[in-house]
């Protein structure tokens, strides 16, 4: 193939699964060379390869997942500093692509080629970077089950009332949280619900976009609650909100995490792994992003 300074990285089982040929006609006619994942793992080795081959403009397809690993690979080649970034959604939830004003396959085309580009934080889990979230407990995996119903229904909270049931039989985590604040150095430590690091996310009050340029995290730390009253404060939109008994809220650079009972299962964008003691550290200003009209700066906590 004759490498060029623009390249798409498609995964066509993303979401549908209809979308690769319609992207691929769209973005070669913008000078794109495009290639496509065959399966786990592919997204991570192409976006390596796209870091070596020195490509400037770096479009990726496909869901959260999919643009994680090419962030993983962009890392591995060096490159994160190096490159333009965007997001043509084409997965399920397809989130950082929403938080960041892209909502359809043809507007994501049309931003890769010409969109506004902002300078953004990236978030580190130890040495693995991403972009959305990074979420423990619940378990781990309902942060990424919500339907499409749920999600207008209850918006950022959607996931809890999907994972009630899983809560029924959840023991919670028994963790530990150090955090280097905004304002001074934090310390949490007992039994939690579930642990949200939010960078393009925010999980407080109504959720939405979070701050990408602010060099903090948004995180929430849940304490253990019945699961009927779990449910009832997330239909009210109250579980997360800054007075709610129960949780504490942090904006911070750093937080280490550590289990007193095991192994814990992080959520990173929706990639599952598991770490009896994890760092999570905000990169500032790692990497150049295309944003849609939607993007906010600055957002005000909501």
């Amino acid at each position: 193939m004759q490498i060029g300074s623009r390249r798409c990285i498609i995964n066509p089982v993303s979401g549908s699964g209809d979308h690769a040929e319609y992207v691929k006609r769209l973005l070669r006619a913008r000078g794109f060379d495009t290639v496509e994942t065959r399966g786990p793992g592919d997204a991570r080795r192409l976006g390596q390869q796209a870091g070596e081959d020195g490509v400037s403009e770096l479009a990726v397809c496909g869901g959260d997942g999919t643009i994680n690993e090419v962030l993983r690979g962009l890392k591995d080649a060096g490159h994160l500093g190096s490159v333009t970034l965007s997001a043509v959604p084409a997965g399920t939830a397809n989130i950082l692509a929403r938080n960041i004003g892209i909502e359809t396959i043809q507007q994501g085309v049309e931003i890769a080629d010409t969109g506004e580009r902002r300078t953004v934080d990236l978030g580190m889990a130890g040495d693995e970077p991403f972009a959305v979230s990074c979420i423990a407990g619940l378990p781990a995996e309902a942060s990424v089950a919500a339907s499409s119903d749920l999600k207008r229904r209850f918006g950022t909270l959607a996931f809890l009332v999907t994972g009630a049931q899983e809560a029924m039989a959840f023991d919670g985590l028994d963790i530990r949280v150090d955090a280097t604040a905004d304002h001074g150095e934090q310390s949490w430590d007992g039994e939690a619900l579930c642990l949200l690091v939010g960078n393009t996310r925010q999980f407080v009050g109504e959720g939405g976009q979070g701050d990408m340029e602010d060099g903090l995290f948004d995180v929430a730390v849940v304490e253990q609650m019945p699961t009927r009253s779990m449910v009832a404060e997330a239909i009210g939109h109250r579980l997360l909100g800054q007075d709610t008994p129960g949780v504490t809220h942090i904006s911070a650079s750093e937080l280490t995490v550590a289990g007193h009972e095991g192994p814990i299962t992080f959520s990173r964008d929706g990639e599952l792994s598991e770490h009896s003691e994890l760092t999570l550290s905000v990169r500032p200003e790692a990497l150049e992003l295309r944003v849609g009209p939607g993007y906010d700066p600055s957002p005000s906590a909501r």
